[in-house]
């Protein structure tokens, strides 16, 4: 069973940082793509952030020299460093790992992590 884990989310001032990080496992033949996602209440979820297979990174509007992701030391980890956080946002952040089976991809996302700025 895949299993997606996040971690680092908390409370911060706007103007502070936050780190958050993911960790996907449970099957050891995958290789993950991860990205970051977030939803703020009464939002539809909307992506930040996101590695591709050959380590290229991608990165929301909102976000952009802002945020940065990264892979993590381990295997099928990521992270994600926010910088000048805002208010807007504040928001539960999911990770979203990918696994490609031969021709599927199948898709695991975590629990959430809450970040929450403060004016």
């Amino acid at each position: 069973q895949v299993q997606v884990m996040e971690s680092g989310g908390g409370s911060v001032q706007a103007g502070g940082s936050l780190r958050l990080s993911c960790a996907a496992s449970g099957y050891p033949l995958c290789s993950y793509t991860m990205s970051w996602h977030r939803q703020a209440p009464g939002k539809e979820r909307e992506f930040v952030s996101g590695i591709g297979r050959d380590g290229s990174t991608s990165y929301g509007d909102s976000v952009k020299g802002r945020f940065t992701t990264s892979q993590g030391n381990a295997k099928n980890t990521v992270t994600l460093q926010m910088n000048m956080l805002k208010p807007e946002d504040t928001a539960m952040y999911y990770c979203k790992a990918v696994c490609r089976r031969g021709s599927v991809d199948y898709e695991y996302w975590g629990q959430g992590t809450q970040v929450t700025v403060t004016s």
